[in-house]
Protein backbone atom coordinates (compact mmCIF):
# COMPACT_ATOMS: atom_id res chain seq x y z
CA UNK A 1 0.00 0.00 0.00
CA UNK A 2 1.16 3.38 -0.93
CA UNK A 3 0.20 6.34 0.93
CA UNK A 4 0.08 10.08 -0.27
CA UNK A 5 -0.41 13.34 1.76
CA UNK A 6 -2.14 16.24 -0.13
CA UNK A 7 -1.76 19.51 1.98
CA UNK A 8 -3.53 22.28 0.76
CA UNK A 9 -5.75 24.83 2.94
CA UNK A 10 -8.93 25.15 0.67
CA UNK A 11 -11.16 22.02 1.39
CA UNK A 12 -12.47 21.81 -2.02
CA UNK A 13 -9.31 21.89 -3.41
CA UNK A 14 -8.34 18.74 -0.69
CA UNK A 15 -11.54 16.96 -2.28
CA UNK A 16 -10.69 17.33 -5.44
CA UNK A 17 -7.43 15.93 -5.64
CA UNK A 18 -8.99 13.27 -3.65
CA UNK A 19 -11.43 12.21 -5.99
CA UNK A 20 -8.71 12.69 -8.58
CA UNK A 21 -6.57 10.04 -7.63
CA UNK A 22 -8.78 7.88 -5.06
CA UNK A 23 -9.23 4.89 -7.79
CA UNK A 24 -5.77 4.86 -7.70
CA UNK A 25 -5.36 0.98 -6.40
CA UNK A 26 -3.29 0.44 -3.78
CA UNK A 27 -3.13 4.15 -3.01
CA UNK A 28 -4.25 5.53 0.68
CA UNK A 29 -4.68 9.37 0.90
CA UNK A 30 -4.17 11.52 3.84
CA UNK A 31 -4.96 15.34 3.87
CA UNK A 32 -2.97 18.46 5.73
CA UNK A 33 -4.99 21.30 5.77
CA UNK A 34 -1.79 23.68 6.30
CA UNK A 35 2.32 23.32 5.83
CA UNK A 36 2.32 23.22 9.78
CA UNK A 37 -0.49 20.56 9.76
CA UNK A 38 2.04 18.64 7.28
CA UNK A 39 4.96 19.60 9.66
CA UNK A 40 2.78 17.57 12.38
CA UNK A 41 1.37 14.42 10.10
CA UNK A 42 4.92 13.49 8.49
CA UNK A 43 7.02 11.88 11.22
CA UNK A 44 3.58 10.34 12.32
CA UNK A 45 3.30 8.18 9.27
CA UNK A 46 5.79 7.16 5.98
CA UNK A 47 4.32 8.46 2.60
CA UNK A 48 5.13 7.75 -0.89
CA UNK A 49 3.89 11.05 -2.47
CA UNK A 50 3.31 14.58 -1.60
CA UNK A 51 1.01 16.40 -3.16
CA UNK A 52 1.26 19.89 -1.99
CA UNK A 53 -0.16 23.93 -2.63
CA UNK A 54 2.20 26.84 -2.66
CA UNK A 55 -0.11 29.46 -1.56
CA UNK A 56 -1.31 28.51 1.72
CA UNK A 57 -0.98 31.30 5.45
CA UNK A 58 1.62 30.16 8.34
CA UNK A 59 4.17 27.71 5.92
CA UNK A 60 3.55 27.76 2.64
CA UNK A 61 4.26 25.14 -0.22
CA UNK A 62 7.56 26.18 -0.87
CA UNK A 63 9.06 26.35 2.34
CA UNK A 64 7.03 23.24 2.91
CA UNK A 65 9.29 21.52 -0.36
CA UNK A 66 12.19 22.90 0.90
CA UNK A 67 11.84 21.50 4.62
CA UNK A 68 11.39 17.81 3.40
CA UNK A 69 14.15 18.17 0.46
CA UNK A 70 16.38 19.07 3.60
CA UNK A 71 16.02 16.90 5.88
CA UNK A 72 17.50 13.39 5.59
CA UNK A 73 14.31 11.49 6.60
CA UNK A 74 11.99 12.71 4.25
CA UNK A 75 14.01 14.48 1.13
CA UNK A 76 13.26 10.82 -0.74
CA UNK A 77 9.30 11.34 -0.91
CA UNK A 78 7.86 12.98 -4.23
CA UNK A 79 6.94 16.47 -3.68
CA UNK A 80 4.20 17.82 -6.52
CA UNK A 81 3.17 21.51 -6.57
CA UNK A 82 -0.64 21.94 -7.52
CA UNK A 83 -0.82 25.75 -7.65
CA UNK A 84 -2.73 28.10 -9.29
CA UNK A 85 0.89 30.09 -9.66
CA UNK A 86 1.44 29.14 -13.00
CA UNK A 87 5.01 31.61 -14.00
CA UNK A 88 8.09 30.16 -15.73
CA UNK A 89 9.76 31.28 -12.43
CA UNK A 90 7.49 29.76 -10.32
CA UNK A 91 7.66 26.56 -11.93
CA UNK A 92 11.78 26.96 -11.85
CA UNK A 93 11.68 27.66 -8.37
CA UNK A 94 9.31 24.72 -7.27
CA UNK A 95 11.53 22.29 -9.53
CA UNK A 96 15.26 24.16 -7.81
CA UNK A 97 13.91 23.27 -4.69
CA UNK A 98 13.30 19.70 -5.24
CA UNK A 99 9.78 18.93 -6.68
CA UNK A 100 9.31 16.37 -8.64
CA UNK A 101 6.72 17.66 -10.83
CA UNK A 102 4.55 20.99 -11.15
CA UNK A 103 0.79 20.71 -12.05
CA UNK A 104 -1.56 24.38 -12.43
CA UNK A 105 -4.77 24.66 -11.59
CA UNK A 106 -7.48 23.94 -12.79
CA UNK A 107 -6.13 20.18 -13.51
CA UNK A 108 -7.50 17.67 -15.18
CA UNK A 109 -7.84 14.49 -13.30
CA UNK A 110 -6.50 12.64 -15.94
CA UNK A 111 -3.20 14.58 -15.60
CA UNK A 112 -2.87 14.09 -12.26
CA UNK A 113 -3.48 10.42 -12.07
CA UNK A 114 -0.88 10.38 -14.44
CA UNK A 115 1.81 11.99 -12.54
CA UNK A 116 1.27 10.06 -9.30
CA UNK A 117 1.40 6.81 -10.87
CA UNK A 118 4.78 7.96 -12.71
CA UNK A 119 6.45 8.82 -9.42
CA UNK A 120 4.52 5.96 -7.24
CA UNK A 121 5.96 3.54 -10.39
CA UNK A 122 2.49 2.14 -10.70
Amino acid sequence: MKTALIVDDSTVTRTLIRAAIEDIEGLDIEEAHSGFEALKVLPRQSFDIILVDINMPDINGLELLNFIKTNDQYKAIPVIIISTESSEEDRKKGISLGASGYLTKPFSPEDLQEIVRKHLNL
